[in-house]
């Protein structure tokens, strides 16, 4: 087995000499062999059975199915027709058994283990070289159970590779304290990406330590977890909030969990702050139609709460404070009022003291040319003359502005120059969706649009009925009936996919035809049929 292993690594027999050794011999090794660390550190830790690293298995191709490559020099012209040629490689023989008997040769289309060697534990994974031990991407543990102990060898290991991009643990039999480990390596993983725990219960559920702000998540799958809403609410809170919103978390996969619509509502509560997460599903769950009227209110528009309103004027506060203690450029800092008034009196001195000392100078030199009667005396008065021209013009200018003024914007407007102001300032940045512009109603109510950036929602095999179909069908026209443009391209339209299969309402709903009809233009897969000339000679 060990010499199967180091064959398919590429390495000799030197590769299985441990990490402490090769540290010793050259001190300058770079870290993150996987396969020499991992086994150093199991022997270290008196394991008995070390699992073996083995390459992932791939699907076997078939000549046939290989695309023919055809080279140019392995046709040779008719001038070299007879030259260069390489031997007939000879017939091989075909095996015969001790009868002497022909046998079939082994099957191409797949690999043939011992007894029970695909029951036992390994660990695979994916390499960006496969002579290179460094460039392991992916680890993908199935089936055995990963306790503290191996998990703290595996922190130890994870760390140590620059390009680890998945983590993928199937069936390991997490508990909380080895979730909490794993939420801990994450930090320290810049270019970890993928993170698949499918069926793994964990009783604490704080799942919600995967996609905290430093962690570098972009997708997460939490399959047959048995969650419940206690979980769902941990999510949810996670994802957004009132000051917090997560940046980075592009998908998440709930499916097969035990989340109904308590836990529903406050996913959503997570999706009214959250403009990055782009894909949610939640297949198999106990949805109804109260947890489906509260998605559809998140992605068409809701009403601010108290809480939300308040945070809201504390942005716009700040944002406006910013934009009023920052200068324009060109601005003189001494005519700056937020300056002392000390630096500003010994500066207007400075500025005093110096015109008077040019006015006697100027005197000086007009007394000594009319003396001397050389060169024409200069009016004294030419350069107060042209002050006097651009300060007239300065205060035409300025009669002219104050009469475009009003004499006071009202609250609505206020906010939407600071909202403008900030669009110019804080470009780079993500905006926090309170400051988006709000529609207010009479009664002091203030609307603000939902999200708009989730683009994929599943929500099959659930017990949605008529009542969540009709509130799903209201979203997804008022999406819409929305656009917004950005650099020439539609950003923000909302849903693109949605999937209600296997749900309480009947195929045959007007609602379902109408969501249909909405929704798969919107298909990013759809192509649209195209018509036949008699078809279009029977429309004209």
């Amino acid at each position: 087995m060990g010499k199967r292993i180091e064959k398919a690594f590429g390495r000799g027999d030197k590769s299985q000499t441990s990490a402490s050794h090769h540290d010793d011999e050259d001190p300058n090794r770079t870290p993150g062999h996987f396969q020499n660390d991992f086994t150093e550190l199991c022997r270290r830790n008196a394991m008995y059975v070390i699992p073996p690293i083995l390459p992932r298995p791939r699907r076997p191709v078939s000549p046939s199915m290989m695309p023919a490559v055809e080279d140019s020099k392995s046709r040779p012209g008719k001038k070299d027709a007879g030259k260069n040629q390489p031997p007939p490689e000879p017939e091989t023989e075909t095996p015969v058994d001790e009868h002497g008997e022909p046998t079939e040769p082994p099957p191409k289309t797949y690999v043939t283990k011992e007894k029970f060697g695909f029951f036992k534990p390994c660990v695979q994974v994916e390499m960006d070289n496969p002579d290179k031990q460094e460039t392991v991407s992916e680890v993908y543990v199935r089936g055995w159970k990963i306790d503290e102990a191996m998990m703290t060898i595996f922190k130890q290991c994870w760390t140590k590779l620059d390009r680890l991009s998945t983590i993928d643990l199937w069936n390991t039999g997490l508990a909380d304290d080895t979730l909490e480990m794993l939420a801990s390596i994450l930090p320290e993983c810049p270019n970890l990406k993928i993170l698949t725990l499918d069926n793994n219960p964990v009783p604490g559920e704080a799942w919600h330590l995967l996609i905290k702000e430093e962690s570098p998540l972009q997708q997460l799958s939490v399959r047959y977890n048995a969650i419940t809403d206690k979980g769902a609410e941990l999510l949810g809170k996670a994802l957004g909030n009132t000051t917090m919103q997560n940046t980075k978390l592009l998908s998440l996969n709930l499916n097969g969990n035990k989340i109904t619509d308590a836990g529903v509502q406050h996913l959503a509560t997570g999706l009214r702050m959250n403009r990055t997460l782009l894909s949610l599903s939640l297949c198999n769950n106990q949805v109804s139609d109260q947890g489906a009227q509260k998605l559809a209110e998140v992605l068409s528009r809701f009403t601010l709460t108290h809480e939300e309103v308040v945070e809201r004027r504390k942005l716009l506060t700040s944002a406006s404070d910013r934009k009023s203690a920052s200068p324009l450029p060109g601005s003189k800092r001494s005519d700056s009022r937020d300056r002392p008034g000390s630096v500003r009196s010994s500066h207007a001195g400075q500025t005093k003291g110096k015109s008077a000392k040019a006015k006697k100078d100027g005197k000086e030199k007009e007394e000594k040319h009319d003396t001397k009667g050389k060169g024409k005396k200069e009016p004294a008065d030419k350069g107060a003359k042209k002050a006097s021209i651009v300060a007239d013009a300065g205060k035409t200018v300025g009669k002219k502005s104050d009469k475009g003024k009003k004499k006071g914007p009202t609250q609505p407007e206020q906010e939407n120059v600071v909202h403008q102001s900030l669009e110019v300032m804080d470009a780079p940045e993500v905006q926090n969706p309170l400051l988006d512009s709000v529609e207010h109603l009479d009664n002091g109510v203030l609307l603000l649009r939902g999200n708009h950036n989730l683009i994929h929602l599943n929500l099959s095999h659930n017990s949605i009925g008529e009542e969540g179909l009709k509130s799903l069908l209201l979203a997804v026209g008022y999406q819409s009936s929305i656009s917004e443009f950005q650099g020439g391209k539609v950003v923000g339209n909302g849903l693109m996919r949605l999937n209600l299969s296997r749900n309480a309402f009947s195929p045959s709903s007007d609602a379902w035809q109408k969501l249909q009809t909405l929704m798969l233009p919107k298909d990013p897969f759809y192509k649209p049929q195209a018509r036949s000339p008699d078809q279009e000679s029977t429309n004209q």
